[in-house]
């Protein structure tokens, strides 16, 4: 069974996400028996429409659940080296020498908006295994992006 990476407050996030999908269930079985106390089910589109999210949820539960019992935590703090690896704050230089910062994070807790990407992400796959003042060259759909490794991080 492959472990899934991920930092402590991912894990925190997707077990806290299960506890609420979880307290869902019963409102959900409520919502069935009301719109099955309405009568004919097959033109029911309140029953239908409970019956859906209720697939939906079991989906959801079932598939946080496979994550959450793969789970490998990792403590950036913890680490170190100089080498990129999961948990590393890379601060990089892009072509035009301005700096980027990203956080080599797990799929669940990936946020580009927020600099944190995951390590299957291009970027990160790039990234892993490089040391400073390494050059990074990545592709991405609107091309070919070169970078210069400055600074490696575990914070």
């Amino acid at each position: 069974m492959e472990k899934v990476p991920m930092l402590a407050e991912g894990y925190e996030r997707l077990t806290s996400d299960l506890k609420a999908l979880r307290a869902e269930r019963p409102k959900i079985v409520d919502a069935i028996e009301e719109a099955r106390a309405h009568g004919d089910l097959s033109e029911n589109a309140e029953y239908h429409a409970a019956k859906e999210r209720q697939g939906q949820v079991e989906a959801q539960i079932s598939d946080i659940e496979d994550k959450v019992s793969r789970a490998q935590i990792i403590d950036p703090k913890s680490l170190s080296g100089d080498r990129v690896i999961f948990g590393a704050t890379v601060t990089l230089l892009d072509e035009d020498d301005k700096p980027v910062k990203y956080q080599i994070v797990g799929q669940t807790e990936a946020d580009a908006n927020s600099g944190r990407i995951s390590y299957s992400s291009p970027m990160a796959r790039a990234l892993i295994g490089k040391k400073v003042d390494e050059e990074v060259e990545v592709t991405v759909p609107s091309g070919d992006k070169f970078y210069l490794v400055q600074k490696i991080e575990f914070i």
